[in-house]
C-alpha cells in the first residue's frame, strides 16, 4: 500500500475517531505520519517516528535501560521445558507450570495489570493433573523425545514414547 501523499510505500496506519462510530482512516510513510500526528510548532523537535516505533515494539539498541533489563530478561530459560521469556512474549504461553516461577519477576506486573489480582482463588478444572511432579517429568521426557527425533536417535525416542505412555496411563 501506498502513502496517501507520496509514492512511497505506506508504513504507518493511522485511524482517527472523528465522532461516535465515525473514523477516517489514513496510510503514511514515516515522514508523513510525523506530520499527521505532531502540531507543526513541534515537529521541528520530534524525533523521528522509526526511532519511537523501534522503542515501542521492543527493538534492541533502540532504547535506554529499560529496553537493556527486558533483552537480559529474554535470554532466561526455564530449566525443565526450555522456553526463554522471549519466547513467550512471541507466542503468549508458556510452557510448563515452573514458567512461573522463572519468569516470576516479569510476570508478576503482567499478571496483576491483566488480571487485577496475583493470586488464582477459582475453581481447579477436573482434569487438571492430580500430581505436579508426575506433569513435570512428562513435560521433560516430551521434551527428551523430540530431541532424540531430531538427532534420529530412534531406539532412545521408541524408549522415551514407551515411557510418557506408561505414565499417562497411571494418570488416566
Amino acid at each position: 500500500m501506498k502513502c496517501q501523499k507520496c509514492a512511497k510505500p505506506a508504513t504507518f496506519h493511522i485511524t482517527d475517531i472523528v465522532a461516535k462510530g465515525k473514523h477516517e482512516e489514513f496510510h503514511f510513510c514515516d515522514e508523513h505520519a510525523r506530520q499527521h500526528l505532531t502540531p507543526a510548532e513541534e515537529a521541528a523537535e520530534a524525533p523521528p517516528i522509526s526511532e519511537l516505533a523501534k522503542k515501542l515494539a521492543g527493538v534492541p539498541g533502540a532504547g535506554g535501560a529499560a529496553m537493556r533489563e527486558s533483552s537480559a530478561a529474554d535470554k532466561q530459560s526455564c530449566p525443565v521445558c526450555q522456553i526463554t521469556y522471549l519466547e513467550f512474549r512471541n507466542t503468549g504461553r508458556l510452557g510448563c507450570p515452573y514458567d512461573y516461577e522463572v519468569f516470576r519477576d516479569e510476570l508478576m506486573p503482567l499478571l496483576e495489570s491483566v488480571h487485577g489480582e496475583t493470586r488464582h482463588s477459582g475453581k481447579v478444572p477436573r482434569r487438571a493433573p492430580r500430581n505436579t511432579q508426575q506433569q513435570t517429568t512428562l513435560i521433560q521426557l516430551r521434551n527428551e523425545l523430540k530431541r532424540a527425533v531430531a538427532a534420529e536417535d530412534y531406539e532412545a525416542a521408541a524408549r522415551l514414547r514407551d515411557k510418557i505412555k506408561g505414565i499417562e496411563q497411571e494418570q488416566a
